[in-house]
């Protein structure tokens, strides 16, 4: 289940840093030792997707891991792609693989057949690029699988992101998360508008999740805190390796440290209404005052004739009953120091 109420779900994406199957199983493998709830890939076939083999497409990578020295490279996005295609064969291997695990497979699709063979191989969720928010065929084709549909919205408009909606919708699937996905490699500051997850909520009666292309999880803590009900961090091997994204990229020894961090975060965000109990409560009580007398008192004397004092512990009547309780007279007599309850008066 995702959604408000539950636990924030956390995809780890491993389809843009991997660079073939037993590259993709090892980061399968670390995504499910970290604790993910599930793990991501991009179903991509670079000859039929990219019609120039030549575009180059430029991105950062890590050349100082201590400093955090970085480099601008470019490259054709065509020989970046190809590092990360499989065969139908290597993505069913994949998939039983995280089956195995019990680890959740979702992927990003690119074309027709990706859904088809993603349905034979019962995947989980099927992804839609922001790049492919208005190839409403795909959607469709995508929707009809009765899969839950993930579509990402980082390069839409609002009139985009709710035509792919009802796209969806329109074929009986009610199955959508919709991701704020801020663009670049890394994503600028300036350029990932977190308040879009509050925007998206409020439109939408689906889960919205975050796609983070940061370093660290800084922006991660922030979407869960603005109601993010996924969050999807790409891991790696190494974020020094010289290709797109693994910069930003968490390495195994952080992977764990992350969903701890959400974890935590969860915990602290706590309820949207002030409920005390057990320790809290305790506390509560410990640090309030109450009404002490200050002098001793005769049986038949009123409160409002006797000297008191407010002290602590909060475990007797409280300061702002005192006004209502001044006519009271006390059953008994009672010593200074005394505290006062409600029993001790007729």
């Amino acid at each position: 289940m995702i959604g408000d109420g539950q636990p924030c779900f956390i995809t780890y994406e491993a389809g843009a840093t991997h660079n073939g199957l037993e590259s993709a199983k090892r980061l399968v493998k670390l995504a499910f030792e970290a604790g993910s709830d599930a793990v991501k890939f991009q179903v991509i076939d670079p000859d039929r997707l990219v019609a120039d083999k030549g575009a180059l497409f430029s991105y950062e990578v890590l050349v100082d891991r201590e400093k955090e020295l970085v480099e601008k490279i470019e490259e054709p996005l065509y020989e970046i792609l190809r590092r990360r295609y499989l065969t139908a064969e290597e993505w069913k291997e994949l998939k039983d693989y995280s089956d195995s695990l019990g680890l959740l497979f979702f992927a990003t699709v690119c074309f027709e057949e990706d859904i088809h063979m993603l349905n034979e191989l019962h995947c989980d969720s099927i992804k839609i690029a922001s790049s492919d928010i208005n190839h409403y065929p795909l959607i469709q084709l995508a929707a009809k699988t009765g899969m839950c549909i993930q579509i990402d919205t980082g390069n839409a408009t609002i009139g985009e992101v709710e035509m792919a909606v009802d796209t969806i919708r329109a074929e009986g699937n009610e199955r959508i998360i919709i991701h704020h996905c801020p663009s670049g490699y890394p994503a600028r500051l300036e350029s990932i508008h977190l308040n879009m997850i509050k925007t998206l909520k409020q439109m939408f009666p689906y889960p919205v999740a975050f796609s983070d292309h940061t370093p660290g999880w800084e922006m991660d803590v922030a979407a869960l805190a603005l109601g993010a009900n996924l969050l999807e961090k790409t891991i790696t091997e190494d974020r020094t390796t010289r290709s797109v994204e693994h910069i930003f990229s968490l390495e195994p020894k952080d992977m764990r440290k992350f969903i701890k961090a959400i974890r935590d975060v969860e915990i602290a965000l706590g309820q949207s209404r002030r409920i005390f109990e057990g320790e809290s409560l305790e506390v509560k009580k410990k640090n309030r005052r109450s009404i002490f007398l200050k002098s001793s008192v005769c049986k038949g004397q009123r409160l409002k004739d006797v000297e008191i004092d407010f002290r602590r512990p909060g475990y007797g009547l409280e300061p702002s009953m005192y006004e209502n309780l001044q006519d009271l007279e006390f059953k008994r007599d009672f010593p200074a120091g005394h505290m006062l309850v409600i029993e001790d008066f007729c």
